[in-house]
């Protein structure tokens, strides 16, 4: 893999992660921002030192970090926590492993993975979505959605 491809963090990472502790402060977070991305993993230093991720199908190194974008689309007609809510509850389950957690993030986007997700490479850490943001999430998704409905 060439050091282009290879997903970075800059050099400068903080010492901590700032807690996003609502899912208000979590829209007004997003919002203020172009191109906001989310990973569930072990954080950004984890992920700094372990490299990029790996498609474990296919047994294949990805040239960046897997992503999901959760800035909500331009044409989106409903309000943006809903689009948030929704984005954050799909990959609920990644931060179930011990340890694991949901960080937002910006960076460039180096390619697609296999399952059509944004692959990241110059990572630039924003923030850590807290438990309470998360709970809330979760309850809008279940409220406003029909969790699971597709078009079979």
């Amino acid at each position: 893999m060439s050091e282009k491809s290879s997903p970075s963090v800059l050099a400068e990472l903080p010492f901590e992660l700032p807690v996003i502790g609502s899912l208000d402060e979590l829209v007004e977070f997003i919002g203020a921002r172009d191109g906001v991305l989310l990973r569930y993993s072990k954080g950004p230093w984890h992920d700094a030192r372990s490299g990029a991720s790996r498609d474990y199908e296919a047994d294949v190194v990805l040239p960046g970090l897997s992503a999901t974008p959760v800035t909500p689309e331009p044409w989106w007609p409903r309000p943006p926590e809903d689009w948030i809510a929704r984005r954050v509850c799909k990959y609920a389950e990644l931060g179930e492993e011990k340890d694991r957690y949901p960080w937002l993030l910006t960076g460039e986007v180096a390619g697609w993975g296999p399952d059509h997700e944004p692959l990241v490479v110059e990572v630039r850490p924003l923030a850590r979505i807290g438990q309470e943001a998360l709970d809330q999430a979760r309850a809008l998704y279940h409220q406003r959605f029909h969790v699971g409905r597709d078009s079979r």
